[in-house]
């Protein structure tokens, strides 16, 4: 009787081990935790836009500024040029947007660029309607500004003034701007609603101009030049859309 006893909890251990136990690197015997889905990534089924501006050549032929309109803008500038560097927007505005496209999928987005190389011709009344027609739930048009007054510095964020999706576009870049700052420790220039950017007036889902930082600007010109300052500011951007969404989803 007593061996039987002996051997029917011999069996119950092994049957739990089975449940409950795994053997560590050096043999110990380690509780593993009650099996459960794991938590869902904070981007999970979003899908967000990156356009990362400019190109290796401007396009000066014209297009409609907004649906509709009778005033024409160029289809793509040329952008401008690090003072420090020499090296031309077009370069920094991908080597920023690729790195948060990275960091993106790795939360859970999905991603579409409209652009991953400088040798393309894409307008900007294009880029907002690929964006359209894909649904992003959010575009980010990643830029760097350029000033005459090559003290200027900072973060700054252009939204469009009207129309629909205009309060969330603002509430996006107040997310993106205010995450930024914190990662990067840059100074917030502010957010900016105007009704003058194509990319902006042809969107129809929530959408932002994010100018990284002033390239005239010899310092922070060598900050943007930085592995690690580029991925800072992609960070930023990732948590300042994890909290966008978070305010929507809380009706904020």
């Amino acid at each position: 009787m007593q061996m039987k006893r002996i051997l029917a909890l011999f069996c119950l251990c092994a049957l739990l081990g089975l449940c409950l136990f795994t053997s560590g690197e050096r043999g110990e015997v380690t509780l593993v935790p009650d099996a459960q889905e794991s938590p869902a990534l904070p981007l999970a089924g979003r899908k967000i836009g990156i356009d990362p501006g400019h190109q290796a050549h401007g396009n000066s032929e014209k297009e409609p500024v907004a649906p509709g309109s009778h005033e024409m803008k160029a289809k793509v500038a040329t952008g401008t040029r690090g003072a420090s560097t020499g090296t031309p927007e077009h370069v920094r505005d991908l080597e920023i947007a690729l790195k948060l496209k990275d960091l993106l999928e790795e939360l859970g987005a999905q991603v579409l660029m409209s652009r991953e190389s400088a040798d393309v011709d894409i307008s900007n009344v294009e880029r907002a309607l690929m964006m359209n027609e894909w649904g992003a739930d959010a575009v980010l048009r990643i830029h760097c500004d350029g000033a005459t007054d090559k003290s200027v510095h900072g973060l700054g964020m252009y939204v469009r003034k009207t129309g629909d999706g205009a309060s969330e576009c603002e509430l996006l870049a107040r997310c993106l701007i205010s995450e930024m700052s914190k990662k990067t420790g840059a100074a917030q220039r502010g957010v900016f609603k105007r009704d003058t950017y194509t990319g902006l007036n042809w969107s129809t889902v929530p959408s932002v101009l994010v100018e990284c930082g002033y390239m005239s600007n010899p310092e922070e010109d060598e900050r943007l030049a930085d592995p690690q300052y580029q991925n800072s500011l992609a960070l930023g951007m990732a948590q300042g859309l994890i909290k966008y969404f978070e305010a929507l989803e809380g009706g904020e």
